[in-house]
């Protein structure tokens, strides 16, 4: 006689052994009708799953981002379904949900065409229509291989045997179709509502160069036609907005096959990155820290020590000198910092030491991988290291999370979400030492009665992680700023600080950054502002036009003028009606344009027209000036 126990502490009897569904269907026939999974005693499960025992219960539907992820992961089997029924020589291979969809690779002897898509979305209809049941079926491991022997699924055949001795060999059936797969999935087809395939991809088989090129078809999935159209409006716009192309629009960055994943800044983005560090720099002298630089290349016995050796090898660019000596550029700046703190002897009373730095790292990402800015191989880091007394850990964590969220504010971005990362599989240090490490974050959000949620397993290889994740001008999230706690670097680097009592004691070490890249920072940054920066970031703030080249002298004159006060302007004196520049320069985002004619050099006057279109009118110099000073304020130190 199982009890159910319902997220809301509700309870639940009944007198033999039910369904997911049953419990649905107990609580109310809408509930039945919505629900599309369940999470038992915290394992996500079909709604077919048999309850024996007493459980803890939740239902999940459409508006759970599980119950989203649910249906997109069984929308690849009812694409691999229908691309069967069309082309019975393909071979399906694996279909996992992604971020806003899905996709399914397949092994075919002639690529898709978009038309392909066309007849294969039809099909993927008529299918989800005839709201076909899905079921799981376990069989064991020779059965299931001889079972995708026969359907010539050779694909099949090598995960399962690639499969762990113990693994539970699952399968999912609908109609005709049969697909290995672990679940959990919706109940029937036609729980799958408002779904488009998107565009074709080549993949590798297990993502090896080496393996055959199959056929990716991307596909998103959403609750209905509403949420579907939404996003593809969201698309449209990001694609106006795309980094790379604003990019190259306005003269600020490119890339160069000499040198992948690498950025060339152009004179108009090194201002934008510059101004980011001087900004990001006044407001870690504000709160405390202390600069620092540490070398980009170091012996091999370093990253050895700190763990990156044995957890990030195949990541680090590394080269070996005629003696014999391995050394890698840093992926990350943290041992550089352990080895500033280590020099001389520390009190209890220098604690918290704050010590920032403007790293440069260098990781191996997969050529595929390579996005813009938002994915490079060569990047800046505004990390920052705390070393403080493990009393002062809780505060200090409080301290990084106020500064990262006022920071975003000055940026725009007022709807930010944290997530806490636990201990993954892969870890250095104790359970004791992550208990503590976790709760000091937990606590810290608590305090400050911020909501948060937990990614589990997805910290860092030496400590949890706090991250932060913006959303933007379209609804888009960016996860950017990290704060991690970690008392096992310092156990690995031998440091200490001399406590009240004379003793030797180990720091607690705060892993911070707030931009996370700035690179990828200011790729978010583009597409947030459509390439218009604010009037402090912009790397150009006014352009000042003269009408005709009797205002020549006048124009320099302006510029000069705005020059010295700070300000970033240039003149345009072509011989060009003036309509056309403002329209070229609107074109470039800058965000205030200046027209002088005979009239503004009589009266020593600027006519100021902003980007937007708005006509501010006739004003003096000094004016003019002063709104070209305005700045956040905390970035009014800055140029």
């Amino acid at each position: 006689m199982p009890v159910i126990t319902l997220p809301d502490g509700a309870r639940l009897n009944f007198p033999a052994s039910v369904t997911a569904f049953d419990v649905a269907k107990s609580i109310g026939a809408g509930l039945a009708r919505s629900a599309l999974a369940a999470r038992i005693d915290g394992r996500l499960c079909d709604l077919s799953s048999l309850i024996s025992q007493d459980a803890h219960v939740a239902l999940i539907t459409e508006r759970d981002p599980e119950g989203l992820d649910v249906m997109r992961h069984s929308c690849a089997h009812l694409l691999a379904m229908a691309v069967k029924q069309l082309y019975p020589a393909v071979q399906v291979t694996i279909g996992p949900n992604v971020e806003d969809g899905f996709y399914y690779d397949f092994a075919f002897e002639r690529p898709f065409t978009p038309e392909d898509l066309a007849q294969i979305e039809v099909c993927m209809r008529e299918l989800a229509n005839e709201d076909i049941p899905l079921r799981r079926i376990e069989m064991p491991r020779e059965e299931a291989i001889r079972l995708f022997e026969e359907l010539g699924e050779t694909y099949k055949c090598e995960i399962i045997r690639d499969l762990p001795s113990d693994a539970v060999i699952s399968l999912y059936r609908q109609g005709d179709f049969i697909d290995l797969c672990r679940g959990p999935h919706v109940p029937s087809t036609g729980k799958i509502k408002a779904f488009k395939l998107m565009k074709l991809a080549g993949a590798y088989w297990r993502g090896d160069a080496r393996n055959a090129m199959l056929q990716r078809v991307y596909g998103t999935c959403w609750p209905n036609e509403k949420s579907l159209n939404a996003y593809l409006t969201r698309l449209e716009e990001a694609g106006k907005r795309d980094h790379r192309k604003l990019g190259s629009q306005l003269d600020l960055f490119h890339f160069d096959e000499c040198a992948p994943g690498s950025i060339f800044w152009h004179s108009k983005g090194w201002t934008v990155f510059l101004q980011l560090i001087a900004y990001m720099r006044q407001r870690q002298q504000d709160a405390g820290y202390e600069e620092v630089n540490t070398p980009d290349v170091m012996d091999r016995s370093l990253w050895e020590i700190s763990g990156h050796w044995a957890n990030y090898r195949d990541h680090m660019f590394t080269t070996e000198t005629e003696d014999g000596r391995v050394f890698a550029l840093k992926p990350m700046n943290c041992p550089g910092s352990l080895s500033v703190f280590a020099q001389g002897i520390k009190s209890y009373r220098d604690l918290p030491i704050r010590m920032a730095e403007f790293g440069k790292v260098h990781r191996y990402e997969p050529s595929g991988s390579l996005h813009g800015l938002m994915r490079v191989r060569h990047f800046t880091q505004d990390d920052a290291h705390i070393f403080c007394t493990s009393a002062q850990m809780q505060q200090e964590c409080e301290t990084v999370v106020e500064l990262v969220l006022d920071i975003y504010r000055d940026f725009g971005f007022d709807d930010v979400a944290i997530k806490l990362s636990t201990r993954p599989v892969n870890r250095i240090g104790s359970d004791e030492v992550w208990d503590q490490l976790e709760n000091a974050l937990s606590s810290a959000l608590g305090n400050m009665g911020i909501p948060y949620v937990v990614n589990p397993g997805e910290g860092a290889f030496y400590g949890p992680k706090l991250e932060f994740v913006l959303r933007d001008a379209i609804g888009r999230d960016w996860q950017c700023g990290t704060l991690q706690v970690d008392l096992n670097l310092p156990e690995r680097f031998d440091i200490s600080y001399i406590n009240e009592s004379g003793a030797r004691v180990r720091p607690v070490m705060l892993h911070r950054a707030l931009f996370g890249s700035l690179e990828r920072f200011i790729g978010i940054l583009i597409e947030h502002y459509a390439g218009a920066f604010p009037v402090w970031l912009a790397p150009v703030q006014v352009a000042v036009l003269n009408i005709t080249d009797a205002q020549s002298d006048y124009a320099q004159e302006v510029v000069r003028t705005l020059q010295k006060a700070g300000s970033r302007a240039i003149t345009d004196l072509r011989n060009e009606k003036v309509g056309y520049k403002i329209r070229e320069h609107t074109l470039m985002r800058i965000p205030y344009l200046v027209v002088v004619g005979d009239r503004e050099k009589a009266e020593q006057t600027v006519s100021v027209r902003a980007v937007n279109g708005d006509d501010l009118g006739s004003m003096t110099l000094a004016d003019f000036s002063g709104i070209l000073q305005h700045k956040p304020d905390s970035a009014q130190s800055q140029g």
